[in-house]
């Protein structure tokens, strides 16, 4: 069994706070009767560690049935009385009513009939006046039957502890019930009771154990009358389900009832022992509330425990418990690699997940076998494992139920048909759980899955590293998608490389891989990519925390392993709510990275170095297209195409540590014709396409000119040498106010802006810097490109729409909105007073006061 979960897991695990009554809160001379029957179950043969209990094990196990269904457990501890949790029966602060609840007793199966078991109506329930909610304390609960059991051999109470009793640090205790087997994973037909040997630790020893970030990187106080019993590491735990049952120990040949199930964090997870309410600081409590009836809870003397093994030491041992999974000696030695060996195909590459089991994708195998039958040739199946001799034996294959059609579920199970040692080799990886959070700029790397051959290129070429949930999560998931915070499964994990694409006839096509990702020095197992697409690295894997629990479920034992490594950043700010920017028919565009400390990306961004001369600003607008000005990337009356290299990623001198740079040479560039010889913009074809990563995706664009509610800005460098990019905020004239403020000078599909005060300077115009937009949904927008010579005079993108579309292919135009920016053939509408004014602040203050603005 594992621990009993209280709360959903993020907000899990604070402690209650029973009262603590002194020795002296009853009559030291008050003497129990010599012949009690308490604490003695029939002579029987026991199955310890998680496992079924034999019948009448344990008579003093009830089941608190509400609804027609088992919620809790408790304990017998007279004819009409039954200890339990307060938690079970108290909800935002209301107490549930007693004839809603049945306690049957002397329940071995809660399924089929239920011999020697009968069933009693509770008559009151009674919780201390102090509790409110299980993490402010008190967390009991005494049931009065309607009529009392019918004691026999299946029947019996167990034994309470005096105030002043002692339970040894160390002891081995039984905790039994019918909960969970494991987190989220109900106990199985034909529902057995269970019982599970726990240790009891010290509060030393268990505050030590407490104090150490575990899951939900929580720290936890332990508080006074609180029990805790299990182990360092894990693995053997009471769950969701057992809540209320009893914890009890053996002392003179009789159980003791030392503890009442309560809560925790998780089932049984490493570092985080079972709390349990202790029983005996409510020695006088239980008796006040039970005064009356006959015959009463038995609180037997304690036998003498020799003097060494009472006291409590004040300095107890305290080891923390390192995951068991995980560990290599370097990466790409990969002490979990196993290569499943089937007749008459090639090796499929998977990975041990415990003592028993290999996940690998069913992939492999589905061709093989039916929906309800193991393959014939299981028998000559094999799986090598590093460092073992012989190859073992296949036992068992359980595919995924969703494996056949859905690829993010192309996992399979194979058990060995014997466990083997696990040790330096072979060690299991580590799995996710469900709410495991893998951090931006973990650093990953690719592994062998699945059929396929090496990777090309160097081992270099596996390194990756961990996009943040937001920009993976709108680049490739729905638009307008809620993305999932931490804590919640994300639907893909995006890793970014180091290096640029294996050069060409190096086809990644036929290597499948997975992604590790490492926590403070342990690796997981974090996704799966079975299918690529193409020639490159995949840049998308499927998460594996949503398997956690199916693959939890078959293997009984695979080392789903807690979150290691808690640097989320700025408090808050990986919580708040985000939603995607909508797509194009071409998918995501104009998404901007998070901030990085030391400046911000541009990922469309890009440096147009012209023929070693010059450098130009540009603009991805495709994978394998840049916008230019052509007054910039062609001198004037020259016919030839300079040579020009293309930069995306940079951000100045001091890259930023979310980007890498790619370059490109451009092979072609492209004007539009109908504009006459020297139109104002060019388009600049690639080399070869750019790959969205966060150093280099394509902004977007936006046919009808500025969308409604946008910000705009000039985006370029105040230094060309430099060239740190910087943004200028700027309004957007009208249309009829730009015309009158250049008459004479503005031609067809030119606007123009100005500039927030003190903005002028922050972008020089040699470089031809864009003008860009960021409209209500988030996504940027390319509105024009610097007109030469010029810091206010825009040529518009929206009316070569047609050209820009069919050069490219790829251009994500957005839905139309917002208004043209080209000025009308009239200019009868101007001021008479105009003249000589253009280009003068004053008159453009004097003419904003009388026209609206597009507001930045």
């Amino acid at each position: 069994m594992s621990q009993h979960l209280l709360l959903p897991l993020v907000i899990l695990a604070i402690s209650p706070i029973p009262g603590a009554f002194p020795d002296s809160a009853f009559s030291p001379t008050q003497e129990e009767p010599e012949d009690l029957d308490c604490g003695r179950p029939e002579p029987s043969a026991r199955i310890m560690g998680g496992s079924d209990a034999q019948p009448g094990s344990w008579p003093w196990q009830v089941s608190l049935h509400q609804g027609g269904g088992h919620i809790c457990g408790g304990s017998l501890i007279a004819p009409s009385w039954v200890l339990s949790a307060a938690h079970c029966f108290v909800t935002n602060g209301t107490l549930a009513p007693a004839a809603e609840w049945t306690v049957v007793l002397g329940v071995h199966s809660q399924n089929g009939p239920l011999d020697g078991a009968h069933v009693r109506a509770v008559a009151a329930i009674l919780v201390p006046d102090n509790y409110s909610s299980v993490e402010l304390g008190a967390d009991v609960a005494l049931l009065r039957l309607a009529s009392p059991a019918r004691l026999g051999p299946a029947v019996r109470p167990v034994c309470l502890p005096r105030a002043s009793h002692r339970f040894a640090h160390g002891t081995a205790c039984r905790a039994t019930g019918w909960g969970d087997i494991q987190e989220e994973d109900p106990l199985p037909l034909p529902w057995v009771l269970q019982e599970v040997e726990l240790r009891l630790l010290g509060e030393a020893a268990c505050q030590c154990l407490y104090s150490r970030p575990g899951p939900f990187n929580l720290t936890f106080q332990l508080l006074p009358g609180m029990l805790c019993a299990g182990y360092a590491e894990g693995h053997r735990d009471t769950c969701q389900g057992d809540s209320g049952g009893p914890l009890v120990c053996e002392e003179g040949g009789r159980w003791f009832q030392a503890g009442i199930t309560s809560f925790g964090f998780g089932c049984g997870r490493r570092n985080r022992p079972g709390v349990f309410t202790a029983v005996a600081p409510y020695e006088a409590w239980i008796r006040e509330q039970v005064m009356g009836s006959e015959p009463g809870p038995t609180f037997p003397s304690q036998s003498p425990q020799p003097q060494s093994v009472l006291s409590e030491p004040t300095d107890e041992n305290c080891t923390i418990a390192l995951p068991e999974c995980g560990k290599a000696p370097r990466p790409g030695a990969w002490p979990w690699e196993a290569q499943v060996m089937v007749p008459g195909s090639r090796p499929c590459y998977g990975a041990l997940v415990s003592e028993s089991w290999v996940l690998a994708p069913a992939s492999c195998f589905l061709g093989r076998i039916s929906s309800d039958h193991q393959p014939g040739d299981l028998d000559n199946w094999r799986v090598l494992l590093p460092s073992r001799p012989r190859a073992e034996h296949v036992a068992r294959l359980v595919p995924h139920e969703n494996a056949s059609w859905d690829d993010a579920s192309d996992l399979a199970l194979l058990q060995l048909r014997e466990p083997v040692n696990l040790g330096a080799a072979p060690r299991p990886v580590c799995l996710p759980h469900p709410d495991h959070y893998f951090l931006p700029g973990s650093r990953c790397r690719l592994a062998h899955w699945g059929r396929g051959e090496p990777a090309p290129g160097s081992s270099s070429l596996l390194e990756a590293e961990l996009l943040g949930t937001w920009w993976c999560h709108c680049l490739y998931g729905r638009q307008e998608a809620t993305v999932p915070p931490p804590g919640e499964p994300p639907q893909a994990l995006c890793p970014a490389y180091q290096q640029e694409e294996a050069v060409a006839g190096r086809c990644w096509n036929y290597s499948h891989r997975s992604l590790l990702c490492r926590e403070e020095g342990t690796w997981f197992l974090a996704g799966i990519r079975n299918f690529p697409s193409d020639c490159l690295r995949p840049r998308v894997f499927y998460p594996l925390q949503t398997h956690g629990p199916w693959i939890s479920h078959v293997t009984r034992g695979a080392y789903l392993e807690d979150q290691l490594a808690w640097d989320w950043g700025p408090e808050g700010e990986e919580t708040e709510t985000h939603i995607c920017p909508p797509h194009t028919e071409h998918g995501a565009c104009g998404l901007q990275p998070e901030p990085a400390p030391v400046g911000v990306l541009w990922p469309w961004l890009a440096e147009v170095h012209v023929a070693g001369e010059h450098v130009c600003t540009g603009i991805l607008v495709a994978p394998g297209w840049v916008l230019a000005a052509t007054h910039c990337v062609l001198r004037p009356g020259s016919t030839t195409v300079p040579y020009i290299e293309v930069y995306l990623g940079r951000a100045g001198a001091s890259p930023l540590p979310q980007s890498h740079q790619v370059s490109r040479s451009v092979i072609s560039i492209r004007l539009p014709r109908h504009l006459g010889l020297r139109p104002p913009l060019a388009l600049l074809e690639l080399s070869s396409r750019v790959e969205p990563s966060p150093s280099a995706l394509s902004i977007c664009l936006h046919p009808g000119g500025i969308p409604l509610g946008s910000s705009c800005w000039v985006l370029g460098w105040k230094d060309p040498q430099d060239r740190v990019p910087m943004a200028a905020s700027v309004s957007i004239l009208t249309p009829r106010l730009c015309h009158c403020l250049y008459q004479g000078i503005l031609s067809p599909g030119t606007f123009c802006v100005l500039y927030a005060e003190g903005q002028e300077d922050r972008c020089e115009v040699t470089s031809a810097p864009p003008l860009l937009c960021q409209t209500e949904g988030g996504s940027w927008v390319l509105v024009g490109m610097a007109i030469r010579g010029s810091r206010e005079l825009f040529a518009a993108i929206g009316p070569e729409e047609t050209w820009i579309s069919q050069t490219v292919g790829e251009a994500h135009f957005l839905p139309p909105s917002g208004f043209p920016l080209w000025p009308p053939e009239s200019s009868d509408l101007c001021p008479p007073d105009m003249a000589g004014a253009s280009g003068s602040p004053q008159a453009a203050i004097f003419l904003l006061l009388l026209t609206p603005l597009i507001q930045g």
